[in-house]
């Protein structure tokens, strides 16, 4: 008897919040941060193979929900997130995610994955990837102006990754520092000296490095020209969306700017008060060496940063590899796969002779 070729079926495999979870736990937070951002600075680097557009915002009092697509011609990816100043009081998250990779030659979905926890670790990785470019070499202290979640990642990513060994803080919220000095100690053992402060004023003090991860979405002017010294870097993070900005325009005109897509930062990031002509260059030009960063140790710099789909492409490859050698990768039946493609009905019969996917399991 001649045995029929066997059909192959669409798996599509799923990453939840326990799984990142339980990667970030056995990997450790500081081995997946270094990882992450050898993954970003390789794809950076590949820059002109994506094909590259801003993100499809929809806006409203409340907040905005955003789409952010991108493909290499291989992969195709997208991230569905939102951003919800007053999340707060509906204990719900400021941020959400999810996202999706895909192969293109075929269209099928090949991973469904959390991006709440994993867009914390890009954007600190992003973060230190610029830093590591655009910073002086011997920055050791750093501000954070805004103390909510992303500030865990992005002090323990500095301190782990870039040699940060002091962090001055301020939030408006004293819970909120309270929060985050507290994470600090217990993920750091005592090794990042932590300085709580009155005012932004204050943190930036003596600050090598200054990071704002402020929430409102508001016009802000969170640092001015006043509080710059020469040879500071500014990882600009808040201002990320039409209408929200943290940086005074005086800051933005005394330095060197740094974005990761024009178009989509001259409508979202600390750039949209700035005329159209204002002068900036898109880090991967910088890293990939056809622009250059720091001229100096007087420059003043700022990594303009709103987040772009290139990060979640990357970060979803790299936390699907990441569970994939740990063995935790789910199968989800996502999509159908019947045994003739155009008898999708087929599916519905009480005696279906479609094959069908399995139910979802844990992967061996």
């Amino acid at each position: 008897m001649k045995h029929p070729a066997s059909i192959p079926t669409t798996r599509t495999r799923f990453l939840g919040v326990d799984d990142v979870a339980r990667i970030l736990r056995t990997l450790g937070l500081r081995r997946c941060l270094g990882g992450l951002v050898a993954a970003l600075d390789a794809d950076f680097r590949r820059w002109p193979e994506f094909d590259t557009c801003a993100r499809v915002a929809s806006h409203s009092p409340e907040g905005v929900i955003e789409l952010m697509p991108i493909s290499d011609g291989r992969h195709y990816s997208f991230k569905y997130v939102n951003g919800h100043p007053g999340n707060h009081r509906h204990h719900l998250p400021t941020v959400m995610a999810f996202g999706v990779l895909a192969e293109v030659n075929t269209g099928a979905p090949l991973l469904l994955s959390e991006l709440t926890l994993t867009t914390a670790l890009r954007t600190a990785a992003t973060s230190v990837l610029a830093a590591r470019a655009l910073a002086r070499a011997d920055s050791h202290v750093m501000a954070v102006i805004g103390n909510g979640a992303q500030a865990d990642f992005q002090c323990l990513a500095f301190h782990h990754l870039l040699g940060v060994q002091e962090v001055r803080l301020f939030d408006l919220d004293p819970a909120a520092t309270a929060k985050l000095a507290h994470n600090l100690a217990e993920h750091t053992h005592g090794t990042l000296k932590v300085t709580p402060c009155a005012s932004t004023a204050e943190a930036v003090q003596g600050a090598d490095i200054v990071t704002t991860l402020t929430a409102d979405k508001a016009c802000a002017t969170i640092v001015t020209a006043d509080m710059l010294r020469p040879g500071m870097h500014l990882n600009a993070v808040g201002g990320d969306c039409p209408g929200k900005t943290e940086l005074a325009a005086g800051v933005l005109q005394a330095a060197r700017v740094f974005v990761e897509y024009e178009p989509q930062t001259r409508v979202e990031g600390d750039i949209q008060q700035m005329p159209a002509d204002f002068p900036v260059t898109e880090l991967w030009r910088v890293l990939s060496g056809q622009a250059p960063g720091r001229l100096g140790d007087e420059d003043v710099t700022v990594f303009d940063s709103v987040g772009f789909a290139l990060e979640d492409f990357t970060a979803l490859r790299f936390m699907r590899d990441c569970a994939d050698a740990l063995g935790i990768l789910q199968t989800l039946s996502l999509v159908p796969a019947p045994a003739n493609p155009k008898d999708l009905l087929g599916l519905l019969s009480p005696t279906p002779t479609n094959a069908q996917q399995p139910k979802p399991r844990h992967a061996a």
